[in-house]
């Protein structure tokens, strides 16, 4: 045993022998957890030794022998601790590849020769014993490999050849064990696929059919094959509808389409598009159960939607409408938002997403909005409330002659309503409330989501966001004084706004100097601009929108006043004490209209049609929990379609999102899409009617969104930092508005998209790679997310290999230290906290001329400081933005440390460098203690509320 002199790998610094580990569980091939038990690890590296130096158990073993049985196990379970980077579990493939490296660093070869030699032969007699079967009805049969093969070969057909179907097979029979259940086997092929898709973004795709077998198997009631479902889907289809029906789950009209000449335009081949993430995220939120069981499958549900939306329709166009709508959602060129989804062709088709409301200064309107809240809620609206009407803290109550307690203590019973009604279970109720700036409770206001302080006063779990008048953020530029108000004091600032609200706000602001308003307080500006920006990175709230943009170039500012946005701030629209505001919002999917050569003009513009027809059937289908919500859909019939795919579209045509170029396309694309939206509409107008409260409105006075510009730039008094122009002839939109109106009073959004973005396997709405490699969470569980593009690209230059795999690991899914990377890849593939924040909001004003209502801006610092900040926030003002969402800022997060290599390297992941022990708050090495970061949006979080 001469090779134990040999120099032996230290365990991690700081780590005692014997110390204890940071997991407590070892997962299991078959997915079991069981307790960690160090003396197993000790038993194995003995084992070897005895094998090497032919000492049978139990015999004594040497003092050195023992010493390295000790050293190994010891390094071993140091080495696994920073693997498990804090989490409960790993895996037992982990201990034995650490076992073995373990070996191999101390010098013991030939010890480490023969556990190798004896996994191998482990795995070989895992793979090849005799597995018995347990099924459902308690009989026993044996697994039949050969069926087990052709299944998984079934599944990779038509993907690239580097999908290892023997590799797949192995990992899967590897797992599992006398007793199995058809379930767990079905769950071990699927484990077996994902598991690889960091090394491959095939194996995504073969994970979504291996799990497809098991939906197919569940709501057929038997196991199929994939090549089953083509002729499946169309036969059963018929039964389906009636099992719903009777069910009590599906509209009985469904019925009386043409079901057969629907069920044979049912394409199953579209199921092979999905990847894993969208099958499951699917299966577990979407498809339709009865008594627990799935009774839908994946294109049912599309063109059940299908069909639900075609309702609207007159009954002899229904049927041919379904085909045309199941043909954008299930090729994935549009998606409805996530209430449609749920509820169209369901017995209670509440479909819209958005609902906007205005709480009057009154105890009895306060408690009917939360009851409002609550009911919009219960059916999967994503709130908006605007509070500015509420007297501030301190005001007089006429009728009790008492002091006001302000607006904070009802916008926390607000918050406990959102928790309480979380949305039949399926996601979270979520509320956003939002509050002028100018109200005298806006310093407790930017409070709210605070973690320390009297927590009555707090609001732990509801979005916060300022309505900012620009007068205010003139003031900020000039260092000037800022009052605020009580609005029992100055009740028509609620409703005023551009050089009207300028000229009353200086009104009041005197009547505060000569005593005539009381209740008041002064400030700076600048300083209290600076505590918004601090509350906004310490907090991650409130959100800045502002209201003049908003509203000044709103087409409905004939018929009232844009107080809010919604949970998402892409939805601008009037809201009063008769209507709260409902938007109906769906997506066109960029990529899938995107190819190297630019956007396809003719097939985008069919899309965008029928997708406008979509949302407008939406209308009038839809189920209205609150009567104020139907008057004001019905009578204005606002929808907001947005986009998604913008990363990925860029990345077709070879684009750094950090580029004059991705501006110009933003531009581009967005022109292109509210060229045919508003057209739509107007030809909608021409065969439906236009909507009731059109006369008057900025369409009806030849003013479409690109027309609005200037007027805002005359309202402020100051330039809109954004390029005028487009590239298309606007002509024929004018003539057909001018000629029929529209059908619809708001058309444009750009909402997160945060769930349906993952059905259609494509980048969130406008956002930008977050990572190149991540693990992701959702409500649907944890996925690894790999940006195939990127793959593609070092496949073809013969870059990607293992060592690629965990150099991106090792860099938190960055490429831009990686060297052997071309420089030209790496600022194509920058991530998103890679990329100046002014790259998005340039983007961002590039599009906001053609939309008429907003969109739902993420911003990204990876180094926040003060300056940046306000620099970032006003310059998005400076461009005519009309709101943001969340900024997110960099944390201690990413990629599971537990599948870095940290052995092979001797580091740690980038992302634990100079992390505190006590917080997850990231201190640069030569830098100052950086504050703690915002709370970042999931990035699948209550965005879900809107999409």
């Amino acid at each position: 045993m001469t090779d134990l002199v040999l120099p032996f790998a230290p365990p991690a610094p700081g780590t005692p022998a014997g110390s204890p580990t940071s997991f407590t569980h070892v997962q299991k091939r078959d997915g079991r957890l069981v307790p960690y038990d160090r003396d197993r690890i000790a038993h194995a590296v003995e084992m070897a030794f005895r094998a090497e130096a032919g000492v049978p158990y139990p015999d004594a073993l040497d003092s050195e022998i023992d010493d390295a049985v000790e050293r190994v196990t010891t390094g071993a379970e140091a080495a696994l601790a920073i693997e498990a980077a804090g989490g409960e579990r790993i895996g037992i493939e982990s201990i034995q590849d650490e076992v073995e490296r373990q070996l191999m660093a101390g010098g013991h070869f030939s010890v480490a020769r023969r556990f190798i030699v004896y996994r191998e032969a482990r795995a070989r007699g895992r793979a090849e014993r005799r597995i018995r079967i347990r099924e459902a009805d308690g009989r026993e049969s044996v697994l039949d490999r050969a069926v087990l093969r052709s299944a998984i070969t079934e599944a990779a057909t038509g993907l690239g050849p580097s999908v290892d179907v023997e590799g797949v097979y192995r990992d899967m029979v590897a797992g599992l064990y006398d007793g199995v259940s058809r379930e767990e086997i079905g769950r071990a092929g699927v484990m077996a696929a994902r598991a690889r898709t960091e090394r491959e973004p095939e194996y995504a795709y073969l994970a979504a059919r291996l799990l497809l077998t098991q939906v197919y198997a569940e709501a057929l009631g038997a196991p199929v094959a994939l090549h089953d479902m083509e002729r499946l889907y169309g036969a059963r289809f018929g039964a389906y509808l009636r099992r719903g029906v009777d069910a009590g789950l599906l509209n009985p009209a469904l019925l009386e389409f043409d079901v057969p000449c629907l069920a044979g335009e049912l394409r199953a081949e579209r199921d092979r598009a999905f990847a894993f993430m969208g099958v499951q995220t699917l299966y577990d939120r979407y498809l339709l159960h009865d008594a627990d069981t799935r009774f839908e499958l994946p294109q049912w549900f599309w063109m059940r939607v299908a069909m639900g939306l075609a309702l609207a329709e007159k009954a002899a166009e229904r049927t041919e409408r379904a085909i045309e709508f199941y043909g954008v959602l299930s090729t994935f060129r549009f998606c409805s938002s996530t209430p449609t989804l749920f509820n169209a062709g369901t017995r209670h088709p509440q479909l819209s997403s958005c609902f906007l409301t205005s709480v009057q200064d009154d105890l009895g309107d306060i408690f009917k909005a939360i009851r409002d809240d609550a009911l919009l809620s219960k059916w999967s609206g994503g709130l908006g409330n605007d509070w500015t009407p509420v007297r501030a803290l301190g005001s007089r109550i006429r009728g009790t002659n008492g002091r006001s307690q302000g607006v904070i203590p009802f916008l926390k019973v607000a918050n406990d309503t959102a928790v309480a009604v979380n949305q039949g279970g399926k996601r979270q109720g979520a509320i956003c409330a939002y509050l002028e700036t100018w109200h005298l409770d806006l310093e407790e206001f930017l409070e709210l989501r605070k973690n320390t302080g009297d927590d009555r006063r707090r609001t732990h779990d509801m979005h916060t966001a300022h309505w900012i008048p620009d007068l205010f953020m003139k003031r900020v530029r000039e260092d000037g004084p800022w009052t605020l108000f009580s609005p029992s004091d100055t009740p028509d600032l609620h409703d005023l706004y551009g050089a009207a609200f300028d000229t009353r706000y200086a009104e009041y602001e005197r009547m505060a100097d000569d005593g005539r308003i009381v209740l008041h307080k002064r400030v700076r500006a600048s300083e209290l601009w600076r505590k918004m920006l601090s509350m906004l990175f310490e907090t991650g709230h409130p959100w800045l929108t502002w209201k003049d943009p908003s509203n000044v170039r709103s087409p409905q500012d004939h018929a009232g006043v844009v107080h809010n946005s919604n949970l998402c701030t892409e939805i601008l629209l009037n809201t009063s004490r008769d209507e709260a505001a409902v938007c109906n919002l769906g997506s066109i999917n960029l990529a899938a209209h995107t190819g190297p050569g630019g956007l396809n003009a003719e097939r985008l513009a069919a899309t965008v049609r029928t997708a406008v027809r979509m949302l407008d059937n939406v209308i009038d289908i839809n189920l209205y929990p609150i009567p104020e919500a139907e008057a004001a859909n019905l009578r204005h019939r606002p929808v907001g379609l947005g986009i998604m795919g913008f990363q990925d579209a860029l990345h077709r045509l070879g684009l750094s999102y950090a580029s004059d170029e991705a501006v110009e396309f933003a531009d581009e694309s967005m022109e292109l899409v509210s060229w045919h939206a508003i057209l739509g509409s107007a030809e909608l107008a021409a065969e439906r009617g236009a909507y009731a409260s059109y006369a008057g409105s900025k369409w009806d006075r030849g003013l479409l969104p690109i027309d609005t510009i200037d007027l805002l730039q005359a309202e402020r008094g100051l330039p809109v930092d954004v390029a005028r122009g487009g590239r298309l002839d606007w002509t024929p939109v004018r003539n057909a508005v001018a000629a029929h109106g529209m059908r619809n009073s708001n058309m444009l959004a750009i909402a997160p998209t945060a769930t349906i973005s993952n059905i259609c396997d494509v980048a969130q709405s406008i956002e930008p790679t977050y990572k190149n490699l991540y693990a992701k969470s959702n409500l649907s569980g944890d996925f690894t997310v790999i940006n195939r593009h990127l793959v593609d690209d070092l496949r073809a230059l013969g870059l990607w290999d293992a060592e690629m795999v965990e150099d991106l690991k090792y860099h938190d899914g960055s490429v831009q230290e990686i060297a052997r990377v071309p420089q030209e890849l790496r600022d194509r593939y920058r991530t998103a906290f890679e990329i100046d924040a002014e790259w998005l909001i340039r983007c961002a004003a590039r599009r906001q001329k053609w939309i008429d209502m907003a969109q739902s801006l993420n911003l990204y610092l990876d180094r926040p400081s003060g300056r940046r900040l306000s620099e970032m926030y006003m310059l998005a003002w400076e461009c005519g933005l009309k709101t943001t969402y969340y900024l997110r800022t960099v944390g201690a997060g990413g990629v599971e440390a537990s599948t870095v290599d940290v052995n092979r390297r001797g580091l740690q992941p980038r992302w634990m460098k100079s992390v505190s022990a006590s917080s997850d708050v990231r201190v640069e090495r030569g830098s100052d203690p950086a504050p703690l970061p915002a709370e970042a949006c999931s990035l699948d979080g209550d965005c879900e509320a809107c999409q």
